[in-house]
């Protein structure tokens, strides 16, 4: 028990602090950076803290999940995915600086409230887990979807890194399902969605 202590909390000391890295290339690395305002790069460097952030709870999310769950098989999908968003957070936190931005200043407080979410999640069982975890993918897609209605047509680098990311968040949900994920109730997922407004729009400024 304390070593799988020392190797979460070390998992969270790296995901929120050290650098990310992608094994994947970048979506949009070859693409030349459009001539933005200083408005419009304001607006695109705070969407992607917000994705950045949603990262980083996807990460912890993940984590509390997988801690919980007692089926070997979706823990190795819990984590498959997790690499994934490891990806994710790499791609933002590059795009963030070429915008001049800087990553949220709460991501300590977003990763510990998902970890808790995500083991609460995992207390109810393999198949409430894995239904929380597709409503979750079905829900940043959608939010993915906004951004690229709100990022400046001119920014085709972060405009693919938001499209990549939403076909994995897809993807994601798709085998959160196919391995028995449940539908969840309307309520719970309406509390999710206020949760995640309240995030999205703290992360935009802060």
């Amino acid at each position: 028990m304390i070593d799988q202590a020392i190797v979460q909390f070390d998992r969270a000391l790296r995901t929120v602090f050290a650098p990310a890295r992608s094994i994947r290339p970048i979506p949009g690395d070859d693409v030349p950076d459009a001539p933005l305002d200083d408005a419009q790069k304001r607006h695109a460097a705070a969407l992607m803290r917000i994705n950045h952030c949603g990262e980083i709870c996807a990460q912890a999310l993940y984590q509390g999940q997988a801690m919980m769950s007692s089926d070997p098989v979706i823990r190795k999908a819990l984590e498959r995915a997790s690499h994934e968003e490891t990806e994710h957070l790499a791609w933002t936190e590059q795009r963030i600086a070429e915008l001049g931005g800087r990553k949220s200043l709460l991501n300590p407080l977003w990763y510990g409230s998902s970890l808790a979410i995500g083991m609460l999640a995992g207390k109810f069982g393999d198949r409430w887990n894995l239904g929380f975890l597709a409503e979750t993918e079905r829900q940043v897609e959608a939010h993915l979807h906004g951004h690229l209605d709100s990022l400046p047509a001119e920014d085709r680098k972060s405009r693919a890194i938001v499209e990549q990311m939403k076909a994995d968040e897809i993807s994601h949900a798709d085998t959160a399902l196919k391995l028995g994920g449940r539908e969840l109730p309307t309520p719970v997922k309406a509390a999710m969605k206020l949760v995640s407004k309240v995030m999205t729009r703290t992360a935009y400024h802060l």
